[in-house]
């Protein structure tokens, strides 16, 4: 097997044993990167020479006996562009930022440092998160491995095309509706949204503060494991933060699930499923349960609101989130202004696209007067009824089977021109984040065209290990996320 075909662990594993070393990784995957990256676009920024000086750190590290617990010591990781890494490019794929390097690290970043990971580049993404497709960036649409034809969903676009196409071992995303699932199953890579608050959100620039969420994105479900455990954890510098106990999710996988109970949601296999899809998701359910686990149809309707819902709640916090970016303090500035309101509404008006236009006036419009009573606030209350729903299946379920998205990936250009059509895309995402729960998306099938397919299993608050573990014993006895590998990584050395 080869470099680019090794999941993070298989690479970590050679790297502390010897047999491969951290600037000799470093340097296949960026080959990789500078081989692929001109067809697909996953990344915005590759940090070759400080990479590259990294892993030479790294492995004087290694050498000398430290890391000895680290797993993931020496391994490349990509990083979505709206994650603030200290004096390296943070643009959320948008020109009002410009060339910002931030003076500080997220939370997360310092984590991965300190468990002697090396970064090697920026990945592309819908702007400021805000897309279902990988097509609104400033710097061009990331285009999936599997067909360059096809979207490879969004917003965290490069993280799942790097890792499908070998240009990263891993990758981390954020999920405010979705963001890295559904682009995990159009990709066929395994993504995580762990619960909220499990990863501190400090560093990540916002677009839905009560719904975004930082996680892993990788080539299988132990990997995920394996970077959550970097990661997770109580964070002074984020309120939300949980200080709830974190840590042995890949210690905890035992491939185990006798006695599993899985909740399959009628509605969420009826009209607007492809058939590929409904039946490769399903499979994920009888795979399971030949491995013990139970498996038991149910019904919860409220989930037909969940997208209105989301795009209210989602719209109205980004109003309020990307009103501090006015060409005064940072980033993008318009040339020609009479005075500062002008500064203002010209700086807006040519630094960001057009969707996220769209959702800054939708935002607006919710929380203006005379409209927060009848949109706003009575989309938190269906919010709280979704999560009611949640909590009363978690009662019967220790785990609940979604797809991740209705269709295989769709052609290039096919949403952006019907905004209405991108958005019901999420129809089975969004859920999860307006409940604050675990969700993880795994490769369980292709379509005719040989697109990937992919399952969301869905679990309680602070279950993470719980559908980790499923996700892991699954694929155990499946081969669909090693299809991505074989493919793409072919040729490395």
């Amino acid at each position: 097997m080869n470099i680019a075909e090794m999941t993070a662990l298989e690479l970590g594993r050679k790297i502390r044993d010897g047999e491969l070393t951290a600037p000799g990784a470093v340097q296949s995957v960026l080959d990789e990167i500078k081989k692929k990256d001109g067809n697909i676009n996953a990344y915005i920024t590759v940090t070759e020479a400080e990479a590259l000086a990294r892993a030479e750190e790294v492995q004087l590290k290694i050498d000398a006996g430290e890391y000895k617990d680290s797993p993931l010591a020496g391994v490349p990781v990509a990083i979505k562009d709206n994650i603030s890494t200290k004096g390296i490019k943070t643009s959320c794929a948008s020109k009002i930022l410009g060339d910002f390097k931030p003076p500080y690290n997220a939370t997360v970043i310092d984590k991965l440092s300190q468990a002697g990971a090396v970064i090697i580049g920026k990945l592309n993404m819908d702007e400021f998160a805000m897309g279902s497709t990988g097509e609104t960036s400033y710097y061009g649409e990331t285009k999936n491995p599997w067909n360059t034809d096809r979207v490879t969903g969004g917003s965290s676009s490069g993280a799942a095309a790097a890792v499908a196409a070998c240009e990263a071992p891993y990758a981390l995303g954020s999920d405010t509706g979705g963001s890295i699932r559904q682009p995990a199953s159009f990709c066929g890579v395994t993504g995580m949204k762990p619960t909220y608050g499990m990863v501190s959100r400090y560093g990540l620039i916002a677009y839905a503060s009560s719904l975004d969420q930082i996680g892993p994105v990788a080539k299988d479900a132990a990997d995920c494991a394996a970077i959550l455990d970097v990661i997770c954890g109580k964070d002074e510098m984020d309120g939300t933060s949980l200080d709830a106990e974190c840590g042995g999710f890949l210690s905890g996988l035992s491939g185990d699930v006798g006695g599993l109970r899985i909740g399959v949601p009628k509605q969420c296999f009826g009209d607007g499923l492809g058939s590929e899809v409904k039946e490769a998701v399903l499979s994920v359910a009888e795979t399971l349960k030949a491995g013990g686990a139970s498996v038991q149809e149910f019904e919860m309707p409220i989930i037909d609101y969940a997208v209105p819902t989301y795009y209210i709640i989602a719209a109205a916090e980004a109003s309020s989130n990307l009103s501090r970016f006015d060409g005064v303090k940072y980033g993008f500035r318009a040339d020609d202004f009479e005075d500062l309101t002008d500064l203002y509404l010209k700086t807006r008006s040519e630094g960001f696209g057009n969707e996220v236009k769209r959702r800054i006036l939708l935002g607006t419009f919710a929380l203006s007067t005379g409209y927060y009573d009848a949109y706003y606030k009575k989309a938190l209350r269906v919010k709280a009824l979704i999560k009611k729903a949640f909590d009363e299946a978690y009662q019967k379920f220790d785990v609940i089977l979604f797809p991740a998205a209705p269709t295989t990936a769709p052609k290039l250009g096919s949403s952006l021109s019907d905004p209405l059509k991108m958005y019901l895309s999420d129809i089975y995402t969004v859920s999860v984040n307006l409940a604050g729960l675990p969700g993880i998306s795994v490769p369980c099938g292709f379509d005719k065209n040989g697109l990937p397919i992919g399952a969301q299993l869905v679990g309680a608050p602070l279950s993470d290990a719980k559908i980790l573990n499923a996700a892991y014993s699954y694929q155990k006895v499946t081969e669909h996320h090693k299809k991505a590998a074989e493919r793409f990584g072919k040729g490395a050395e």
